[in-house]
């Protein structure tokens, strides 16, 4: 009796391990953020003996040197997990099915993730956004004037912790010049400059002499002086409304040498019988600012926030995607490499396009994991591997039998 009895069951055992130490990678990391689970797929092991064929009918024999079977693992890598919310301003989850995160170690391999969770680390003064294994984060950086680079590298937190005060270059005022009653009225708006934080900028209405339902108007600036073709001469008509000019074109001029030209919008204020009154006034100016957090927003873009309310772009994560995203090749459950079987990559996030829903801000992805699908696995596969180890059994006793009778 020939020991090759035996190998079918060894074969079968060999492929049952695997698929159980594939359900044990499953449950362990059931909790790991962007873990893919797996899956063990088994195929039957061919001899090497041809097929016969048979010229007449045509029919092929079986072939007589089939023995055992062989396991092999495919990773879920296009199946998405559960997005689940972290509140970490550096974390970030991928709503798609393909589309990776890329990032270096640090010999600058290359690999692939779904995991987005991700944290800070200081190297040298500089400070990068990395994941766990300290993998630093690939993206698009921003310069001065909130454009991205078209190549990719590492993503480094640089911003100023202070940023200077945006001057005003428009304004809008809706106030009320008493009809009647009073010879003047002054109306007070908060303008910025290049390097203050906000002055008031007095509008005096006084009436032209000689003339109805007209004003001459002037102005008077905190810390400055104000350019114009001074007095200028403002219409309304028999009915309140303001006729011209609607708008006043104005250059600040600081006592510091600074300036900044403004463009006043009056064109709703209206002279009505009653009192003077502001009912609104809005610039675009803002003082300076100092910062108070970065963080990573729903178009991938980590922003650093001020407290004059303004940001200021860092940089942008790259996510890429594949031809065959499901041909990478694994390094770890939630790490993977390039492999020309997934053919040609392409930015599913690049420096010129857009986000939509693709990024969840503070949320990560979950495994994917299915508890009730690896536990019912578990269960297949002990039995498997228990009939296997059965039939070697069987085989063992028969060729037990088998010397005996020889002895």
């Amino acid at each position: 009796m020939a020991l090759s009895i035996f190998y079918p069951s060894v074969t079968g055992l060999n492929a049952q391990s695997t698929a159980m130490s594939s359900v044990s990678e499953n449950i362990a990391n059931i909790s790991t953020v962007g873990y893919k689970s797996s899956d063990t797929l088994f195929q039957t092991m061919l001899g090497t003996q041809a097929l016969s064929k048979n010229n007449t009918t045509g029919l092929a024999s079986s072939r007589t040197d089939i023995s055992g079977t062989n396991a092999y693992v495919r990773y879920n890598i296009l199946q998405q997990g559960t997005i689940t919310s972290t509140g970490n301003n550096y974390d970030v989850a991928i709503n798609g099915q393909n589309a990776f995160f890329v990032l270096n170690d640090e010999y600058g391999d290359t690999y692939y993730s779904r995991a987005g969770q991700f944290s800070t680390r200081t190297e040298n003064g500089q400070t990068y956004l990395v994941n766990p294994s300290g993998y630093k984060l690939q993206g698009f950086a921003a310069s001065e004037n909130g454009v991205f680079a078209g190549s990719l590298s590492d993503i480094a937190i640089k911003y100023p912790e202070k940023i200077p005060s945006v001057p005003t270059s428009e304004a809008e005022i809706i106030a009320n010049v008493p009809a009647d009653g009073v010879n003047s009225s002054t109306y007070g708006i908060t303008v910025y400059g290049p390097n203050n934080d906000g002055r008031t900028l007095n509008m005096v209405f006084a009436k032209a002499e000689g003339k109805i339902n007209t004003w001459n108007v002037s102005f008077v600036l905190d810390g400055g002086d104000v350019s114009s073709t001074q007095p200028i001469e403002v219409l309304f008509d028999d009915k309140g409304q303001l006729l011209s000019p609607t708008n006043l074109n104005l250059s600040l001029n600081w006592d510091d040498g600074s300036s900044n030209n403004v463009t006043l919008d009056i064109s709703k204020m209206t002279q009505y019988a009653g009192s003077a009154g502001e009912t609104y006034v809005s610039q675009d100016g803002a003082p300076s600012g100092d910062f108070q957090k970065s963080y990573i927003d729903k178009d991938g873009v980590l922003r650093a926030s001020y407290s004059n309310n303004k940001v200021v772009d860092v940089a942008k994560i790259a996510l890429v995607g594949f031809q065959a995203p499901e041909n990478l090749i694994p390094v770890s459950g939630t790490l993977f490499e390039y492999s020309s079987d997934v053919g040609p990559s392409f930015y599913a996030l690049g420096p010129d396009t857009q986000s939509t829903n693709l990024l969840i801000p503070q949320s990560v992805e979950s495994s994917n994991v299915n508890v009730e699908e690896e536990f019912s696995n578990m269960i297949v596969v002990q039995r498997a591997y228990s009939l296997n180890s059965s039939t070697f059994t069987a085989a063992n006793e028969m060729m037990s039998t088998a010397i005996n009778l020889k002895e």
